[in-house]
């Protein structure tokens, strides 16, 4: 059965860029511009990951994570934050909100491949 990642960035071109990746490890992906955007097509769907940025328009990562994890149906989805941020602080912010990995920008496909898979559910 095919797995099913959302990418939450606000970067087009990374979403495309990390989407191109994931579909080349027989991924499916859902994109969302930013949080809010993410939130509203959890509609239900099943999915087995997130990768997100944290700095976002609307709705920072952080606080999609926080929301993610309050909502039933998406408790337990793993989520990875893939950002510029490096600040043990902000880590610890991400790991308190329930974040599972966290790979820093400019990132290795094959590294990040490595994360998803590891962390993808069934």
């Amino acid at each position: 059965m095919v797995k099913t990642v959302m990418i939450v960035d606000d970067s087009a071109s990374l979403r495309k860029v990390v989407g191109i990746a994931l579909q080349g490890a027989g991924y499916e992906v859902v994109e969302a511009c930013d949080g809010q955007d993410a939130i509203g097509k959890l509609d239900g769907r099943k999915l087995n990951l997130m990768i997100s940025d944290v700095n976002m328009p609307r709705m920072d990562g952080i606080t999609l994570v926080e929301k993610v994890k309050g909502m039933p149906s998406y408790r337990f989805l793993p989520i990875i934050m893939l950002t510029t941020e490096s600040q043990d602080e902000m880590k610890k912010k991400g790991q308190q909100a329930g974040v599972r990995a966290w790979v820093v920008k400019p990132f290795n496909p094959d590294q990040m491949l490595n994360a998803v898979a590891k962390l993808v559910t069934n």
